[in-house]
């Protein structure tokens, strides 16, 4: 159990959870935009796809990992593979290497990372299949990034507070540092985010994505 600390940002739950109405427009939001995502960058999924199978044709196109979202539920999110196959089994020798404080595993050189993985990493393309998730319900377009249950093990009660609304595609933390921000920044920008969601908020998020998809930031 954590203390609470005066500076900490500790949300009212009932509060968040009875907005009914931004809930409401946001998944009608997600549902359409991703509907037509996926049909736009249709193109691009199987661009993507022939350079992943040129580097390794044995290999999966896209890999599933377990992740949690609202309320800790587990669903399964899809991403293009941008790592060697047994990624998983070798990271339990890079766990010393971490490059970030807390929960969360980051290393910028990381030796998992394919060619064509660097690649589309650098400009986001990876991500893309999340849209999938959207379209089903499982994550929205914007929101906390959905952790690992691992991860989530060393939590605390106030990082927890992550988990009171839907994952997304991107969020805040995505849009203003990603990889140069720490566990907590990113907790405190997640928190920020929940706090003053809206309908304006997200689209204005939506629209720096895109931007940095195009002039990538410091994604690896």
């Amino acid at each position: 159990m954590s203390m609470k600390n005066v500076n900490e940002k500790w949300l009212d739950k009932d509060q968040v959870r009875t907005r009914y109405i931004y809930y409401g427009v946001k998944r009608v939001f997600d549902f359409v935009a991703s509907f037509l995502a996926l049909i736009v960058f249709s193109p691009v999924f199987l661009v993507v796809a022939l350079c992943i199978k040129s580097e390794d044709w044995r290999g999966p196109v896209m890999y599933s990992q377990i992740r949690l979202g609202i309320d800790g539920r587990k669903f399964k999110m899809y991403k293009f593979r941008s790592m060697v196959v047994d990624a998983d089994a070798k990271i339990k020798n890079l766990l010393d290497k971490n490059e970030v404080d807390g929960a969360m595993f980051k290393m910028k050189e990381d030796p998992r990372i394919t060619k064509v993985g660097k690649f589309i990493r650098k400009y986001s393309l990876d991500e893309l299949p999340q849209l999938y998730n959207v379209l089903i319900g499982d994550m929205s377009l914007v929101g906390p990034r959905p952790p690992l249950t691992r991860e989530v093990k060393e939590y605390t009660d106030y990082d927890k507070q992550r988990l009171l609304v839907q994952p997304g595609c991107t969020g805040l933390w995505q849009v203003s540092g990603r990889n140069a921000l720490g566990f907590s920044e990113m907790v405190e920008l997640d928190l920020n985010y929940i706090e003053h969601s809206s309908v304006m908020f997200d689209i204005i998020i939506l629209f720096k994505t895109v931007k940095i998809m195009i002039i990538p930031n410091d994604a690896y």
